[in-house]
């Protein structure tokens, strides 16, 4: 496929546009992964350590663990041992995690591929390119972030294997999480970097209006069908039961959607007519501490959209979080 060359790709600030009135809190759970359960900085997911998935592919845990990031954001370098080097979501702008890319690429990083451009996956690509002179490739600018090559669905390379096997990454264009998300194949090793489209120990963050639960939907289906080995996620282990994961992310999002409109339908009968999504959270998430309950309102909001969508349920103004929605 065609190459799209952004001129000027390299060596841009990588900064936030203009004109998002959010508050930060809200910003930062919009471009969360996950409230991720697992521990921080133990064994292969402590920061810095290098854990090696296959003859070509190898894993960098960035130093960002937190309540949305899990252990910190997952760097991979593929290639073969003495060939190029692709690294995938060079993570956030942190001088240590970059120097520490750069040394495990010994010099032959020649690309530098992102999943999307949320805050603990892209920032840190200018960075690595300065350190490498390897090529940024994305979807396409936004955030701050501008690839030299703007890749669309199917768009792909081969890294030269030197005396060992060439590989070949496939960009897969997989909006739901982010309009601008792209999972990366691995077509040799049938591996999935999935980004923050799949990923162990927990659900997706689907945060409107960029997210978007029935284009997330449609798109674990599409990756189902695509049948990988393995998925190697933006954050946690890698995953060797893809299809029953992918399974578990399906059923998990058919019964919520119910259990929605069940709650509709309940507010309808008893008279009120109309609920929000607050109010939604609380009954959905009783047993939550409430502390993520902001996080939980952006999903319950998505599927309340999706459902929109499906003729389910109706809202005198679906694009705003605060309005009230009734069964349809």
């Amino acid at each position: 496929m065609a190459e799209q060359v952004v001129p000027g790709g390299r060596g841009r600030a990588h900064r936030r546009a203009g004109g998002d009135r959010r508050s930060r809190s809200e910003r930062e759970i919009a471009a969360s992964a996950a409230v991720a359960p697992q521990p921080f900085g133990t064994g292969e997911l402590a920061p810095g350590v290098v854990t090696e998935l296959s003859a070509r592919v190898r894993r960098v845990i960035a130093p960002n663990p937190s309540m949305m990031t899990g252990p910190g954001t997952g760097t991979y370098l593929v290639g073969s041992p003495d060939g190029d080097v692709a690294v995938i979501d060079p993570g956030p702008d942190i001088a240590a995690h970059l120097d520490r890319i750069a040394d495990v690429g010994a010099g032959r990083i020649r690309w530098v591929l992102v999943t999307h451009t949320h805050e603990d996956h892209s920032p840190g690509t200018d960075g690595l390119v300065a350190r490498t002179g390897a090529t940024s490739v994305g979807f396409g600018p936004r955030d701050g972030f501008e690839p030299d090559i703007a890749a669309a669905d199917g768009w792909s390379l081969t890294l030269d294997g030197g005396t060992g096997p060439a590989t070949t990454l496939r960009a897969v264009h997989t909006p739901g999480h982010a309009s601008n998300h792209l999972c990366w194949l691995d077509e040799d090793e049938a591996m999935l970097f999935s980004g923050d489209h799949v990923m162990d120990g927990s659900t997706v963050v689907i945060a409107p209006p960029d997210g978007d639960m029935t284009a997330y939907l449609g798109q674990l289906e599409r990756l189902k069908a695509l049948a990988p080995r393995s998925i190697a996620p933006g954050h946690g282990r890698l995953i060797t039961d893809p299809g029953a994961r992918i399974d578990e992310y399906l059923t998990h999002r058919r019964a919520r959607a119910a259990q929605i409109v069940g709650l509709l339908a309940e507010a309808g009968a008893t008279g009120a007519g109309t609920v929000t999504v607050d109010e939604l959270v609380a009954r959905i998430y009783a047993d939550v501490t409430e502390a993520l309950h902001p996080v939980a309102r952006f999903s319950v909001w998505a599927h309340l959209r999706q459902l929109a969508e499906e003729g389910r349920a109706t809202s005198v103004d679906p694009d705003q979080v605060d309005a009230p929605w009734a069964p349809n």
